[in-house]
């Protein structure tokens, strides 16, 4: 028995999962749940933007919470990330002004609250993923704005998920409710004035500390059907439940791993795993964002910002895996895909483990998601393969947009990069923080 088969799995039937494709289908599906909602919507979320796409999820939430005031809408937000601009902006009080603006507007049940997972967002943030509306748990990595809910033209593709299944979503909501909404350290940040992290820093560092040993609750029984379904959380280094599933995913493949990944930069241990299993003779697929597919990315014409530099930093460590593993491209073990389609972004993630076993997470498989964030992922195991022509025919949906890497001449090097980013990434390398760097994103 392999370890995350100790605890029992959620039952569920191919008809209770469905596998969507594109953003668009996920803000429709958003807002047709929403609104339907008889009994409770959670939302967890990195954050929701102040923009259209945003306040239409907002504005949704509260219409429902006036037309059914009986309905628990509770919606969690990183908390630091709610109370500034975006990047390179002016310093405001960020999304967490149009929570406020809405709750006095509105005057519904709608509940906002942050939850501030280090004492700094560089260190960490809140990064569950999972939309609890009634008995489906609809399951992305993507956040609540105009790109990943394809608002206009551009999109940032991800994986979604609705899940039907009751007690798997009670289990969602129970830790909601007893591991984050019961403390002190999660305020409302929809009401002024907005709280502040000394206002509660013990309480935050308590919270930590009961997040690294907490884990979501598992059926009550052992689960008879073929599809089984799982929650696993992650926090820290030591003792991650999310991480081990992670790496004994890699571990246990027997003859093929596919990867999902924005960022190509994998943590030491699931790199030392993967080269391993290609060593083995193991079929290993990667699909990964072009740098020009990156949410950094900041195209030659436009004014150069020192994060435009990380999309370029990632293809500099993809290049110089491609190089040392350019025998296994050749005999067809590893196919490395570069994800572009026009101006959009790309931000899936997932592993799918010999056809059998398949994970949905936010976690990004690198540094940051291993060590600094809290994470969770669901853990599909469908040893029939009841769901495989869903999981296929997403797969054929990335590939449409991706190229097939034949060596790591098919990538640009620091000779290729404008000149503002070959200088940026020279000196990381000289001072020798580019290794640090690496860790943080």
């Amino acid at each position: 028995m392999l370890f995350w088969q100790e605890k029992p799995a959620f039952g569920l039937t191919s008809k209770d999962v469905n596998v969507l494709t594109n953003a668009q289908d996920y803000r429709t599906q958003l807002l047709r749940l929403i609104s339907n909602a008889k009994k409770r919507i959670y939302i967890t979320a990195l954050y929701l933007q102040d923009d259209e796409a945003g306040r239409e999820i907002l504005d949704a939430l509260h219409r429902v919470s006036l037309d059914n005031p009986a309905l628990e809408i509770k919606v969690l937000v990183d908390f630091h990330r709610a109370q500034r601009g975006l990047i390179g902006a002016d310093k405001s009080d960020g999304n967490a002004s149009l929570y406020c603006d809405d709750l006095e507007k509105f005057k519904s049940n709608v509940q906002v609250y942050g939850v501030p997972v280090k004492a700094k967002e560089l260190f960490g943030v809140l990064h569950l993923k999972g939309f609890v509306i009634d008995d489906t748990l609809l399951y992305s990595g993507a956040s609540l704005n105009n790109v990943y809910l394809q608002y206009n033209e551009r999109y940032r593709l991800d994986r979604y998920f609705l899940i039907t299944q009751r007690e798997l979503c009670n289990s969602v909501v129970d830790f909601i409710e007893s591991k984050l909404l019961s403390s002190v350290a999660v305020p409302r940040i929809d009401t002024r004035p907005l709280k502040h992290l000394h206002d509660f820093k013990l309480d935050q560092k308590q919270l930590m500390r009961d997040l690294k040993a907490a884990s979501y609750e598992s059926a009550k029984l052992q689960n008879t059907q073929a599809l089984g379904i799982r929650l696993f959380l992650g926090l820290g280094r030591r003792n991650n439940e999310l991480n081990r599933l992670i790496k004994a995913l890699f571990d246990t493949t027997e003859q093929e791993l596919i990867l999902y990944t924005p960022y190509f930069n994998f943590p030491a241990p699931l790199m030392r795993s993967l080269r391993r299993l290609l060593k083995q003779g193991k079929q290993v697929t990667i699909v990964v964002g072009d740098k020009t597919a990156n949410d950094f990315y900041v195209p030659p014409s436009e004014p150069f910002s020192k994060i435009g530099a990380l999309p370029y930093l990632y293809e500099t460590i993809l290049h110089k895996f491609v190089k040392s593993q350019k025998r296994h491209i050749d005999n067809g073990n590893l196919n490395v895909y570069l994800w572009k389609h026009e101006s959009n972004s790309f931000h899936l993630k997932g592993i799918c483990s010999d056809r059998k076993n398949h994970l949905l997470s936010g976690h990004n498989l690198n540094p940051r998601a291993w060590g600094l964030d809290i994470e969770n992922g669901i853990l599909i195991e469908d040893p029939e393969q009841t769901i495989m022509e869903a999981i296929d025919n997403e797969k054929q949906e990335i590939l449409q947009h991706c190229r097939r890497l034949t060596g790591p001449d098919d990538l640009e090097t620091m000779d290729d990069y404008p000149q503002p980013v070959k200088k940026l990434l020279g000196q990381a390398k000289r001072v020798k923080v580019d290794f640090i760097i690496k860790r943080f994103i």
